[in-house]
């Protein structure tokens, strides 16, 4: 996933971020005695690695029954009705745990996979393949990405960092049963593809290797029903009156053992608007720091549904996931088994099943 380059990571080795990220990247579960009946042993058996003691746990705090840890605190929004954590120490930083219904985290599933990186849209499979059109209906058919000779194909006039055109890519979608034995030209499955998937851009597009928005890219406006989703839930990090104006999003795809190095979101204009950061699928840790990465982070679980917004200060600290949790007494899906359990979602609930995604929606100006 998108962080640190190598020097920079190189650098970090030693700070306070670094040594949290690889705490719980490297954390192994605790092992247990009778493996059927663990779901519900609040204290596995010993044999892990590391400890999750000091991962603050929002859901468990808004069941109730315990004290709100020092320096936390859950607060009133006028104009929005679901509960809201904050840090004292850290700023313009708010935590809404189970903003999103089961079916709502369904269908921003489905999109995320099937609608998000069509084009326009461009994902980390664009400089590559070219524009991609349909990729979760052919990962559904087991159809294979195959290089053409002609325009018949799916064409796409890639730019090179500085703006130049370099070559023509031409690929298109085959039933595996057309593809004959001894074949040279490239070919890639959809299911693969599919798993390789790592960002898609929405709206306004982002040039990874510049670091800013390329408006000069065809790009669609933000889909109504995420922008409708994102300026509801950016309430609590909005001055009075003010509406949240949603222009890009960056859909993020984790695999199992993918992680987010620790950095700042800094490409857009007024860090005063918050970024509305979605959380779908499988459970994962999630650092927030400070200013440098020599402040230790707090960690907190996120869990699908958890929707966290980052504002003004907050924006200005590292932050990162260092582990999403794919094994199958850790993910916390159930609810998400059963909405996506018809044979449309199969395929879809066999990726979540070890993956998630994560749409954050900025206001870039």
């Amino acid at each position: 996933m998108y962080g640190e380059t190598e020097p920079a990571a190189a650098a970090s080795e030693r700070t306070a971020f670094r040594q949290a990220e690889k705490k719980y990247k490297l954390y192994k579960l605790p092992s247990t005695k009778g493996r059927g009946r663990s779901r519900r042993r609040k204290k596995p058996i010993g044999g892990g690695v590391g400890d999750l003691s000091e991962v603050v746990d929002f859901h468990a705090l808004l069941a109730g029954g315990v004290e709100l840890p020092a320096g936390i605190c859950r607060c009133d929004c006028p104009g929005f009705d679901l509960p809201v954590f904050r840090f004292l120490d850290r700023p313009g930083f708010y935590f809404i745990p189970g903003a999103l219904s089961t079916e709502q985290q369904g269908f921003w599933i489905r999109e995320s996979l099937k609608t998000f990186p069509q084009p326009p849209n461009r994902t980390n499979l664009t400089a590559l393949y070219g524009p991609i059109f349909d990729l979760l209906t052919a990962a559904k058919n087991q159809k294979v990405l195959l290089e053409v000779q002609n325009s018949d194909g799916q064409e796409s006039n890639e730019q090179s960092n500085s703006g130049g055109k370099t070559r023509s890519i031409n690929f298109k979608f085959v039933e595996h049963s057309k593809i004959e034995k001894g074949e040279t030209r490239r070919s890639t499955t959809a299911t693969t593809l599919v798993r390789k998937l790592r960002w898609s851009t929405l709206g306004l597009q982002f040039d990874w290797s510049k670091r800013n928005y390329d408006v000069s890219l065809p790009h669609n406006s933000i889909p109504d029903a995420l922008a409708t989703l994102a300026k509801k839930m950016a309430i609590p990090a909005m001055p009075s009156g003010v509406e949240f104006s949603p222009e890009a999003a960056i859909v993020n795809y984790y695999g199992p053992s993918d992680m987010l190095g620790g950095h700042v979101d800094d490409m857009e204009a007024d860090w005063t608007k918050p970024i509305v950061s979605i959380s779908l699928g499988c459970k994962c840790i999630f650092l927030l720091g400070g200013k440098t990465r020599d402040e230790v982070p707090r960690a907190m679980f996120l869990r699908s549904g958890d929707i966290v917004l980052m504002a003004g200060e907050a924006r200005e600290r590292f932050h990162g996931v260092p582990r999403i949790f794919t094994e199958s007494d850790q993910q916390e899906i159930s609810g998400l088994v059963s909405q996506l359990s018809g044979d449309d979602d199969r395929f879809i609930l066999d990726y979540i099943h070890s993956s998630r995604i994560n749409i954050n929606i900025r206001q870039v100006y």
